[in-house]
């Protein structure tokens, strides 16, 4: 599939026009300049065809910030990684020697380029804006970013540079979508970065530094997924500026849109209070879990302290505790290598089928080895069982008295198919109905 990047200086309306052409609010807009800090994907589909998107920071040469020369980084980066590039200016600040730097920099990129001058949108502004052409480049389109005014026309333009016969259909719909979590600093976009052998997204010792939720194709080893990168997830006490109280949102909804989270605690602080607040929102919204305890290699070893802590995470986030816990280092790469491994372990288990003859096998199994208790000097029968169509392994299970099962028996129930399947990773439901 064709990409599109859009870049510039900071604070030019670069995430605005990217949130007007793909009709999302993916990137943060804040008039704070530098919000967006990495990459951020999207898909436009206009005259029939379909494109990727990038929104990138805005670009600074000659600094001292540690953000500002990563930008710097993330922008070549998807100068490379695309095939036309909208080079953002603001018709109100005129050209800059900073322009006239990223000018140089796109004709040395030997890209598409079409000038895309924002905040036109009088008549004044419209004359201002013929100054551009002076950049050097063919195409320049006025537009409001804010409004939308010209927004139309700039997007037939692209569509008419793009590689027509590149395919639509990229088929990333159908993967499997990893979601890394976890609090901020704990080493996400490290363990990104060691995943993909490649700097995908900003890493720095600064809590916070990746503010937006971040979509990244992995297909290496024979694994073909997405892989999703989140803003850490602060206590709400903490969440003091507006960004970060977005960047909590899209984390939030990050695991709305993932099959599989893979939750990852700081091995030297343990699991925590916010940690379980957000294994209760992915198991609320009924998602996969992988646990990662990062920064292994700072832990003092003795001859059981893994089995300890993984002791201790699995009481913690009881009564869900076949979950599989992997033990790691993002910085060494230890043991990085199963991960992926494990969450396509879970992604199948979440979407396990169970035949009809073998479910009945184990529940009649459980049943004959513990009777459930009897209601009014009833017994209760569990008569049938059968697997419904439902997000995660989900069964109904018929009986005479339904509404006497109580939740020990359930749970004895539920551990039976866990011993007898392989559902490591994913929730199950048990409903009982009368027959």
């Amino acid at each position: 599939m064709n990409t599109v990047a859009i870049v510039g200086r900071p604070n030019v309306g670069k995430s605005t026009l990217f949130n007007r052409i793909t009709g999302s609010r993916k990137a943060i807009v804040d008039d704070v300049s530098g919000v967006t800090r990495d990459r951020i994907y999207g898909e436009v589909e206009w005259n029939g065809m379909t494109f990727n998107l990038i929104d990138t920071g805005g670009y600074v040469k000659h600094t001292d910030d540690i953000f500002e020369k990563e930008i710097k980084k993330q922008v070549q980066l998807a100068i490379d990684e695309a095939q036309l590039i909208l080079f953002m200016q603001d018709v109100t600040t005129g050209i800059t020697s900073l322009d006239d730097e990223v000018a140089d920099l796109l004709r040395r990129s030997k890209k598409p380029v079409i000038v895309v001058v924002n905040k036109v949108d009088n008549y004044d502004r419209e004359l201002a804006a013929a100054e551009f052409y002076s950049l050097g480049f063919e195409q320049v389109f006025t537009i409001s970013s804010l409004s939308g005014t010209g927004s139309g026309e700039l997007l037939s333009a692209v569509t008419d540079l793009l590689d027509k016969d590149a395919p639509n259909e990229d088929g990333t719909e159908q993967l499997p979508k990893f979601t890394l979590l976890g609090r901020p600093n704990v080493g996400k976009s490290s363990l990104m970065n060691a995943l993909l052998g490649t700097e995908r997204t900003i890493v720095s010792d600064v809590a916070g530094t990746t503010r937006d939720s971040i979509h990244t194709r992995y297909n290496l080893f024979g694994k073909d997924c997405i892989l999703i990168d989140t803003a850490g997830i602060r206590k709400k006490k903490n969440v003091h500026e507006d960004l970060e109280f977005y960047s909590v949102i899209r984390s939030i909804k990050a695991i709305d849109e993932s099959d599989v989270c893979m939750m990852m605690i700081d091995a030297t602080q343990g699991m925590e209070a916010q940690d379980l607040q957000i294994i209760s929102q992915i198991e609320r919204k009924k998602k996969g879990l992988v646990i990662l305890v990062n920064k292994w290699d700072l832990i003092p070893k003795e001859t059981n302290t893994l089995k300890q802590v993984e002791e201790t995470i699995r009481e913690k986030i009881a009564p869900f505790v076949d979950v599989p816990i992997l033990f790691i280092s993002a910085k060494d790469k230890t043991r990085i290598a199963r991960i992926i491994d494990t969450c396509m372990q879970v992604y199948e288990n979440k979407n396990r089928k169970i035949t009809t003859s073998k479910l009945n096998e184990v529940i009649k199994e459980a049943v004959d080895a513990t009777q459930p208790p009897a209601h009014r000097g009833h017994l209760i029968k569990v008569k049938y069982a059968t697997q419904l169509p439902a997000q995660i392994p989900t069964f109904a299970l018929f009986c005479n008295h339904p509404k006497e099962i109580k939740e020990p028996y359930k749970n004895y129930l539920e551990n039976k198919i866990r011993a007898a399947f392989p559902l490591s990773g994913t929730q199950i439901n048990l409903f009982f109905r009368e027959k």
